[in-house]
């Protein structure tokens, strides 16, 4: 059985700003814009304990389930609605093997059960940096209130971003 050290040693990953780990897999060779790949994919593993961190993008992020644990992926909308999203393969109890993740949408993850989750994630257009924006605990609770239990688990506080 392979385990999360076995995944981050055989696929080269690091440490992710917004938690876990990554890596890219792929850039489409065609463009999207003189910036922009038109597609871009990673892989994206957290452990036991981690989470990724609340962030947004600018463009719509496709998440495939790999290997290990299911997890939730937390999701809060322009108007400030918090959904969840289940990714995994039991679908007898909801969860499903892929999810997109629409842009602008504030969103992070975390584990169902100890483990670690390996996931699969596709960005279009490509992933860039500059389409990437992490919130600050602070932040999200003067925006969202209402979600605070959520927000206190997956965002760091100003001094740790």
């Amino acid at each position: 059985m392979q385990t999360a050290d076995d995944f981050i040693e055989h696929l080269a990953l690091e440490q992710h700003v917004e938690g876990g780990y990554y890596r890219s897999s792929y850039r489409s060779e065609t463009s999207f814009d003189s910036t922009r790949a038109l597609w871009s994919s990673i892989y994206f593993l957290l452990r036991t304990d981690e989470v990724s961190h609340f962030h947004r993008l600018t463009a719509d992020e496709m998440w495939y389930f790999q290997a290990g644990q299911s997890l939730t992926i937390y999701m809060i909308d322009p108007e400030g609605v918090l959904t969840t999203a289940q990714l995994g393969l039991d679908l007898a109890a909801g969860e499903r093997p892929q999810f997109l993740v629409p842009k602008g949408c504030i969103f992070g993850s975390a584990l169902n059960h100890a483990g670690f989750s390996l996931v699969g994630c596709m960005v279009s257009p490509g992933f860039t940096f500059d389409d990437f924006e992490l919130f600050s605990q602070e932040s999200l609770l003067e925006q969202y209130p209402q979600h605070s239990e959520i927000i206190q688990r997956l965002s760091r506080k100003q001094t740790e971003v």
